[in-house]
């Protein structure tokens, strides 16, 4: 075989396995309402579970004037949504967003929308791996591109709204939703956990002023576990623990982690911080119990 080929050949080889995947697929899980998963697009929403679509983009009316700006400008960008059917958030935002969409006659062939899991062990990923590198730790999430690199996004909600959101990012005036988060998975990115850790402290001084809550930065440690980066995870998850050290939840998270991870002995001093911080929860006492329980039988 000419070796010349076979770039060419891999390419088209990934191209078809792309386009026979098929869209709006349906999963429902053992016990737990159905949802979609992968690729979707608007006709997926017609199915009889998802009632929510029609009813929130019906009741949207978008700003006709941020309307008119994007209706002269948006459709020189692509679009990347990943949502999740089951998401409360998802299901407000994402209908406004087709609406907005519609409205401005954006070519819809230049958005690609994707359904995200619920599972533990797959959390916020998508089964054709549109998520990987993207840092997709809120849903629904909105990343606005142009020429093939990504200009800004909308995370979780928009600021004022979807179609003002959409404006700014193009005006190039837009900070959206969880900067502090972005933050530290640029770090992440750049840098070793050697050298994260030891530029805490810098760090700190500037999530304080950016994070809103402690469950920003413990959600995102909870995505990076399950996307099997566990160490940093944890390490996310100790500087979460330094920027509010009156929260038990983040403790008792933290916990969790560890146990999956085998350390008992971190889990177990996590669990108890937690318990003494809030010692009539029941959840931090079973959790706790169930990792003495496997610690007996071991």
């Amino acid at each position: 075989m000419n070796l010349k080929l076979i770039p060419t050949l891999c390419f088209l080889l990934l191209s078809t396995i792309a386009a026979a995947q098929p869209f709006n697929q349906e999963i429902t899980p053992e016990g737990k309402s159905p949802y979609l998963l992968g690729k979707i697009n608007k006709e997926g929403f017609a199915a009889e579970n998802y009632p929510w679509f029609a009813e929130n983009y019906d009741a949207y009316q978008p700003n006709e004037i941020a309307v008119d700006t994007l209706q002269r400008h948006l459709d020189k960008y692509t679009i990347t949504a990943f949502m999740g059917t089951w998401c409360g958030d998802s299901k407000r935002e994402v209908p406004r967003f087709y609406k907005v969409l519609e409205a401005t006659n954006f070519p819809m062939e230049r958005l690609t929308m994707v359904a995200v899991s619920r599972d533990r062990d797959t959390y916020k990923q998508s089964p054709g791996g549109e998520h990987e590198s993207l840092n997709i730790h809120r849903v629904p999430t909105f990343v606005v591109y142009k020429n093939g690199r990504e200009v800004n996004r909308i995370v979780e909600s928009p600021v004022v709204s979807l179609e003002e959101d959409l404006a700014k990012i193009i005006d190039k005036d837009y900070t959206p939703n969880y900067a502090g988060v972005t933050l530290v998975h640029e770090m992440l990115m750049e840098m070793d956990l050697q050298k994260f850790e030891r530029k805490q402290k810098k760090l700190i001084s500037k999530l304080k002023e950016t994070l809103k809550s402690p469950f920003e930065l413990n959600t995102y440690s909870t995505v990076l576990f399950y996307a099997h980066r566990k160490e940093e995870a944890l390490a996310v998850g100790k500087l979460n623990v330094q920027l509010f050290p009156d929260e038990p939840r983040i403790y008792a998270s933290l916990g969790a982690k560890y146990g999956q991870m085998g350390d008992y002995e971190n889990a177990t001093k996590n669990y108890e911080k937690a318990i003494s911080m809030d010692p009539e929860n029941e959840r931090f006492q079973n959790a706790l119990k169930e990792l003495q329980s496997s610690l007996d039988g071991m």
